[in-house]
């Protein structure tokens, strides 16, 4: 189980910004404590649990950058061209034979081994070919279009620090200095349903008043793309004692349990006090739209380990989105033992006006469409609606509106944080 302590969060107001989520998440919660090690084929997607260390120089030795010939730049006249003997052919994988004399040069493709002596490498179209002999142009720097030996790596350098979550381009790294595993944080497991009497499974008979269930398919795939685990654990009903004893069984198995739906103030909304039965309920409303009521709190284990913590999502889709994106993907990286990584909204000059409240943060959907001079502008989707799955389907990213905003007027610029970035 994730180490959560029942102690962990201090705030008791009636809404809870943004920016304190995020603090009491990285300050408070400890991330999963065991670690397994990886081949490298499996590390894509996972948490370093230890830093790694180059066991050597990259590249290893100095080598060619390009196809082209080998020469000693002392060689070289200044002023005009220089005739060069061709004394030898290296290809890549190879090793001259014997060191650069003076007054010659070598044939060399890209990546192949600098002969001894040779500290600088001619393009092969920038020369030209007489008999046996390469007749090169003055003006070529000294260590042109050579690879120097540990440029990119030192050996001994800390390559990839412990908490870095691993993409390909870092898993690449690791196999770049003769890596064959890994040793990463287990993946955090997630318990995952819905709540409602008006909600059933999709292919099921679906009663008039009923909806099919999207959020356990939105959730499950948002929780796989940052490295979890997810258990499908279906629909409950409104019943607050069968909420409780579920919540409680998946506590008891899971590092997490997320659920959307029933954390509002309505007659059948019962998952508040489902927590409270089992756990302690921190919060339950955060100022933020779309997506105010999410509840936040810790439910013991039973005594089989540390506490699980709890997320009760709102029942709209485009809210549980917003919300899983600003509250349950930092609390999830955190217990990966992810690095903080503070998402970065990059500028965007918007094509539409907006009015709202200070005191919460917002996020608008938003479309980004190529203006005819060129610009790249946010156009707000035409239904703000938290039910409209099409929202997040027909944009592009989130339009982040801050606490202190209250108008955006078209042409300002605001800050956008991409679908990508949220899922990443």
């Amino acid at each position: 189980m994730a180490q959560l302590t029942d102690d962990c969060f201090a705030f008791s107001g009636p809404l809870l910004p943004v920016e304190e989520v995020e603090r009491i998440i990285r300050e408070r919660i400890t991330p999963v404590a065991e670690i397994e090690t990886v081949p490298l084929h499996g590390a894509s997607g996972r948490v370093i649990a230890r830093e790694v260390v180059a066991p050597i120089d990259l590249p290893p030795f100095d080598n060619s950058a390009v196809d082209g010939y080998a020469v000693r730049h002392a060689d070289l006249d200044a002023h005009a061209e220089t005739r060069l003997a061709v004394v030898e052919r290296v290809t890549a994988g190879r090793t001259a034979a014997r060191a650069l004399a003076a007054g010659t040069a070598v044939r060399i493709f890209t990546g192949a081994p600098m002969p001894s002596g040779a500290d600088t490498v001619f393009m092969q179209e920038d020369v030209r070919l007489d008999g046996e002999a390469v007749i090169v142009p003055a003006g070529l720097k000294v260590g042109a279009n050579r690879r120097l030996a540990g440029e990119d790596v030192r050996a001994g350098a800390i390559v990839l620090p412990a908490g870095r979550r691993l993409g390909a381009q870092h898993v690449a790294l690791a196999a770049a200095i003769g890596l064959t595993a890994l040793d990463v944080f287990r993946r955090v497991r997630v318990a995952v349903f819905s709540t409602g009497d008006e909600i059933v499974e999709p292919g099921a008979p679906r009663p008039s008043a009923a909806l099919y269930d999207a959020n356990r398919y939105l959730l499950a795939g948002l929780i796989e793309r940052l490295g979890a685990t997810s258990t499908d654990l279906g629909i409950l009903p409104d019943d607050p004692d069968r909420l409780a004893r579920a919540i409680a069984a998946a506590a008891a198995e899971h590092d997490l349990v997320v659920t959307s739906g029933g954390v509002s103030t309505g007659e059948a909304d019962h998952v508040r006090r489902a927590v409270e039965a089992v756990g302690r309920l921190v919060f339950w409303r955060v100022a933020i739209k779309p997506g105010r009521p999410v509840a936040m709190g810790v439910v013991p284990a039973s005594g089989r380990g540390p506490s699980a913590a709890f997320v009760g999502l709102p029942g709209n889709p485009a809210a549980v989105y917003v919300t899983f994106a600003r509250v349950v993907r930092p609390l999830l990286l955190r217990l990966a033992g992810a690095e903080a990584a503070p998402l970065l909204a990059l500028p965007v000059r918007v094509a539409f006006g907006y009015r709202k409240k200070a005191g919460r943060r917002e996020y608008v959907r938003v479309k980004l469409e190529r203006t005819a001079d060129g610009t790249v502008e946010a156009v707000k989707h035409a239904q703000e609606g938290a039910g409209i799955i099409t929202s997040l389907t027909e944009t592009d990213g989130l339009v982040e509106l801050s606490e202190d905003t209250t108008t955006v007027t078209p042409g300002s610029t605001v800050g956008f944080l991409s679908y990508a970035a949220l899922a990443a």
